[in-house]
């Protein structure tokens, strides 16, 4: 019983919601809105049981001194205090100028800033690498991101030339990359949503 409702729940819901687009009936498109009503609902306890989760790690890894439980100290007491100043009653939390707006823009923007600049010398480092012309593919892309970064930058009589080389590049040789690469994606979507509707894939039940 405890695999067989959850496979019962999953390939019945999979099944109408591949069915219903097939299907131009208003009792379908009706069951299908208040489907999306029901994800929203299941998203808000995937996010309460994503939280619960980290706390719990976080406990652990202080319990064990594990390697970096310092860091699972600074985000306990940081959750504990947001959520503290986020649900205390008679201020609003969303209003600028509050605690949790101050909080909010002046430790976890500047955070999130400085983690995607780190980004950036990664990037700079794997296009060094990549973009080392020792084979012709090497080489042609080599140059055509050489185009693509010098499209915006004032060439003079050169801009129009490398501009419309830029769209090209975009356009047609780049554009149909992407829509092979979604072609597959959707394909190996499909595939894996027949093969939890069938009960090939069963991962999602846990390990027992």
């Amino acid at each position: 019983m405890r695999k067989t409702l959850p496979f019962a729940i999953v390939t019945g819901v999979g099944f109408f919601m591949l069915v219903q687009y097939f299907v131009p009936r208003e009792e379908f498109e009706i069951i299908y809105e208040w489907s999306l009503d029901w994800i929203i609902v299941i998203g808000c306890f995937a996010m309460l049981l994503g939280l619960w989760s980290l706390t719990m790690a976080s406990i652990h890894k202080v319990q064990r001194k594990t390697p970096g439980w310092g860091y699972s100290v600074i985000a306990l007491i940081g959750l504990i205090f947001m959520l503290i100043v986020g649900l205390y009653p008679g201020q609003a939390s969303l209003v600028k100028g509050s605690i949790f707006m101050l909080f909010f823009e002046y430790i976890y923007i500047p955070i999130q800033a400085t983690m995607f600049s780190l980004l950036a010398f990664y990037i700079a480092s794997a296009a060094y690498r990549a973009f080392r012309a020792r084979t012709i593919l090497a080489t042609i892309l080599l140059v055509s991101a050489l185009i693509i970064m010098l499209r915006l930058v004032p060439l003079g009589p050169l801009s129009s030339v490398n501009q419309w080389l830029a769209n090209f590049i975009l356009t047609v040789p780049n554009m149909a990359a992407k829509r092979a690469f979604w072609i597959g994606v959707g394909l190996g979507a499909t595939a894996t949503a027949l093969k939890i509707m069938l009960g090939i894939e069963r991962t999602y039940m846990g390990r027992d």
